[in-house]
């Protein structure tokens, strides 16, 4: 017969197995592990067409021509016969000086040359009287000779008095001051009654406005690639006004030397300015198109992920993966990147690309929508 115990252990054995058959029948089954879900982006295509490359600057406004206005000789200011801020035509009269010295001038001279005139035909007469009565060996040739001398004297005479006529007219003339040419007058500084002067400040200022010119300045790396372009130098520039206002206009300048210190080269544009948009003085933004690079790839440029050492894009495949694509940026402007390292027609993250991964799976963020966006969605 077993002993005591042998049958203690028997019974510890049988207990032990039939708790684990217990556990284990009575245990949950296990939980099968779930694939990571798709995430939310927004994607596009990215496409070949020609890129523009636009050069901005800074730009100021100022008339294409401006004319100091002041008097000849220094003289009193009779009347102003236009007012501040009005436009002209040229030869318009503005002011008036006091001619009343340079009017008695020009009647002296005419009173000089009526009595020359009468001295030269009184000699005229006596050489022809004398020239007649050498022929009768009336009188000697030297008395002719004297008289012929005496009408060349006064015929002499008679043209510096003609000549003083006409100067004292100009002096005359310069009492009337007129526009020398279309535009707007500025602040005018003499009033009736001033005293005018040559060599002090301006009477009034005549401006052109339109055309006006916009000066800028644009580093010299671009000279070559613009005279490339543009051969005849006649670039179209834009400028952007206040307002989000855009106007057209010509380049029609370009420095003959770049300045040393900035590295870059002053340049002026010319615009039609009838309406008065621009006004000199003021600041405008500049912009042109200094050459167009043909059928680049193009992609939104918020798609562009910088790294610590490169730039790349989340390329979705086919299975809606995504995969690292580094890419080279040729150039972003308004909001697009021309962009190597990538293929037209290759699908792009757009949105969501903080979250993602190589490997991750990918879907629309907008359901139902069945094609990705284009660039010109973006």
């Amino acid at each position: 017969m077993p002993s005591a115990r042998s049958s203690i252990l028997i019974a510890a054995v049988v207990l032990m197995t039939a708790g684990g058959a217990y556990y284990y029948q009575s245990r949950p089954a296990p939980v099968a592990v779930k694939a990571a879900p798709a995430q939310s982006i927004r994607s596009s295509v990215a496409q070949q067409k020609d890129v523009a490359i636009v050069v901005r600057a800074n730009g100021y406004v100022s008339a294409l021509n401006t004319v100091d206005v002041r008097p000849q000789t220094q003289n009193i200011v009779r009347q102003v016969h236009v007012v501040e801020g009005q436009d002209v035509r040229a030869g318009q009269l503005l002011f008036t000086l006091d001619q009343r010295s340079d009017t008695s001038s020009v009647d002296r001279a005419r009173a000089q040359v009526a009595r020359g005139r009468a001295d030269l035909v009184e000699a005229e007469n006596a050489l022809r009287r004398n020239e007649e009565l050498a022929a009768k060996n009336f009188v000697s040739a030297a008395v002719v000779d004297t008289a012929r001398s005496k009408v060349d004297a006064l015929r002499s005479t008679l043209q510096a008095d003609e000549a003083t006529i006409r100067s004292s007219a100009i002096a005359l003339g310069n009492n009337r001051i007129v526009a020398t040419m279309d535009g707007r007058i500025g602040a005018i500084s003499v009033h009736a009654g001033s005293l005018a002067q040559p060599a002090g400040p301006p009477m009034l200022t005549i401006s052109q406005l339109d055309p006006i010119t916009v000066s800028f300045a644009l580093p010299e790396r671009e000279l070559s690639i613009l005279l490339a372009t543009y051969p005849n130098g006649n670039a179209p520039v834009t400028a952007a006004l206040a307002g989000d206002r855009k106007m057209e206009g010509e380049l029609i300048f370009i420095d003959s030397s770049s300045d040393p210190q900035s590295g870059t080269i002053r340049m002026k544009a010319r615009f039609a300015n009838a309406e008065r948009k621009m006004w000199p003085g003021t600041f405008v933004n500049v912009s042109l198109v200094s050459r167009t690079l043909p059928q680049s790839v193009v992609i939104p440029a918020e798609a562009i992920v910088t790294g610590p050492t490169e730039k790349f894009v989340y390329l979705v495949k086919p299975d809606n993966t995504v995969a690292v694509q580094k890419v080279g940026i040729v150039n972003i402007d308004g909001g697009q990147a021309a962009v190597s390292g990538l293929k037209a027609g290759e699908r792009i993250v757009v949105e969501g690309a903080q979250n993602l991964r190589p490997g991750a799976r990918v879907k629309e963020a907008q359901s139902g929508q069945s094609q990705p966006r284009t660039p010109a969605d973006a």
